[in-house]
């Protein structure tokens, strides 16, 4: 079997028109497709991310909350690549969304945040290589 690479990641959300918002307004992802399925009272939002990958939103009634802290099984957290994580981080700031302190990776030398979404999500704002120009 050869991977070819990361294709999707889906989250379930609790309110779908916040959680719609701030992936789409907050944090600019492109929407891809938006379906509203009757049969589950359900709507998935396909968003674009700039390496190709996608990002799932779903809706669907009733979902339980997932436990996320301190470190849950499952998911432990949604990286996002950025240039300039300060210049990320302060975007965020300027929009209201908290973000923890910038930290240093001691295995990689590599600068990083967490925030989270609307439902809680812990997401990561990881400063990556740039390439050589």
């Amino acid at each position: 079997m050869d991977l070819l690479g990361l294709h999707h990641v889906a989250i379930i959300c609790g309110d779908y028109a916040r959680s719609r918002a701030f992936y789409t307004e907050t944090l600019g992802l492109p929407v891809i497709a938006e379906t509203y399925r009757a049969s589950r009272d359900s709507w998935k939002l396909d968003l674009g991310l700039p390496d190709g990958a996608r990002l799932e939103l779903f809706s669907f009634p009733g979902a339980p909350h997932r436990p996320s802290r301190p470190e849950a099984q499952g998911l432990r957290h949604l990286a996002f690549a950025v240039a300039d994580v300060e210049a990320a981080s302060a975007a965020l700031l300027a929009k209201g969304v908290a973000v923890e302190p910038i930290r240093t990776d001691s295995l990689t030398d590599r600068r990083f945040t967490f925030f989270a979404d609307p439902d809680g999500l812990p997401l990561e704002l990881y400063e990556a290589d740039q390439p050589a120009g």
